[in-house]
């Protein structure tokens, strides 16, 4: 998505939330609670089309293509060429020349997708996230994944594995993230080649089902087809897998009765909780809830409406935050961006923000979990046209209105 404007005053990126690295793009370390307008000048005149955070790092691809970054760069995952953090977003300038689509960030890795369905990665690449193995060090310039000869069209990184979804439908998944777990449940059986795979390895399983989306979590993955229908895979330590089993070595179609029987038009995916929108516009939630990241709990001011009894409160089990419920201060929500434990979303032209809040970055101006979606009142005077959530930081573009 990109805004596009006359004028580079019209559009601001605001920053909140954890700062211990610069990842907030505003010249220091601290920590903000509450938006402020982060300085990239001419850089927005052609709007942005993507938004994306890591562990500690950001990144902003605008309307030209241009990759701008910020943050954490112990790992060179900012691409810059050097490993020292940046605390100004700086254009990629190894990235010159390639029309950037999007941008995906992982605990100390990058993934860069191109207009004509490439992929590069930089960062760590301890355990094979880059999909590059002949770089075992990693790389603080990005290196193109050769071996993902197919056209992609999407990315997602989880926090130490990467995901590609292709023009054709197919799904890779990298990185060994999912490996030491995957090893202690799957015992004695052997543990399938794409989750120790440290270069794009087809997702098994799939092969009649045409995929157009992919997100991931900490050590879990999933997807979505192009009939709206929703798979998953990994750890299911929280419930996020809506499943009993501890650990799913294959890709589980999530039953459409889950969703009131309606397809999956978007899905998107914290470290340990999953949000999906169905085409009727309801938004469902599930998985880990103790720090409110389910937005089913009813605050004080009895907001917070879901379309069942509260389940989150100090009684709960997993056994109910598995079961995907709605949300109803959510319905109609044009976008969804999850953070680790925290998420935004754009409803009603407003920007909503819940789930954890240790450093602000629900952007209420307080450090108290909220479990319920509230309207972030420092944005009452913009319009949101994109959002955007690392670990434990959130970004907006908006319009002045």
């Amino acid at each position: 998505m990109a805004g596009r404007s006359p004028g580079s005053e019209l559009f601001c990126l605001f920053t909140w939330g954890a700062n211990s690295y610069g990842q907030l793009g505003l010249g220091h370390k601290e920590d903000v609670l509450q938006p402020e307008g982060a300085q990239l000048g001419q850089c927005l005149e052609g709007g942005v089309r993507s938004l994306a955070g890591g562990g500690g790092h950001s990144a902003v691809v605008t309307g030209a293509g241009q990759v701008l970054l910020c943050g954490q760069n112990n790992k060179g995952q900012l691409g810059l060429g050097h490993t020292v953090d940046a605390l100004l977003f700086t254009p990629c300038a190894a990235l010159r020349g390639y029309n950037v689509v999007q941008v995906a960030g992982g605990w100390d890795f990058t993934l860069i997708l191109t207009g004509d369905g490439r992929v590069l990665a930089c960062g760590s690449n301890a355990f094979g996230q880059l999909g590059v193995p002949h770089h075992p060090a990693g790389s603080s310039v990005p290196l193109p994944i050769k071996s993902l000869t197919e056209k992609v069209v999407e990315v997602a990184a989880g926090l130490r594995h990467a995901l590609a979804v292709t023009e054709a439908g197919r799904v890779y998944q990298w990185g060994t993230g999912m490996a030491a777990q995957a090893k202690r449940s799957l015992q004695p059986r052997p543990v399938p080649a794409f989750l120790v795979a440290k270069q794009p390895c087809q997702v098994p399983g799939m092969e009649n089902v045409k995929v157009r989306k992919v997100a991931a979590g900490a050590c879990h993955s999933v997807c979505l087809t192009e009939e709206g229908v929703v798979f998953m895979w990994g750890s299911n330590k929280h419930g996020q897998l809506t499943s009993s089993e501890p650990f799913l070595s294959q890709a589980l179609r999530i039953h459409p009765w889950l969703f009131k029987g309606a397809a999956v038009s978007a899905v998107w995916s914290g470290w340990t909780h999953v949000v999906c929108r169905t085409e009727s516009g309801d938004v469902f939630t599930w998985g880990r809830a103790d720090y409110g990241q389910l937005g089913r709990k009813a605050a004080a001011n009895g907001s917070g409406r879901t379309e069942a009894h509260d389940l989150t409160d100090g009684s709960s089990t997993q056994s109910a935050t598995c079961v995907p419920l709605t949300v109803l201060d959510l319905a109609g929500a044009a976008q969804v961006s999850c953070g680790s434990e925290h998420n935004l979303a754009v409803v009603g032209g407003r920007c909503l923000s819940w789930g954890w809040n240790e450093h602000g970055m629900c952007g209420d101006g307080t450090e108290t979990n909220l479990s319920a979606p509230q309207p972030i009142t420092a944005l009452q005077n913009t319009r949101p046209v994109l959002i955007g959530c690392g670990a434990g930081h959130s970004m907006v573009f908006c319009h002045r209105t």
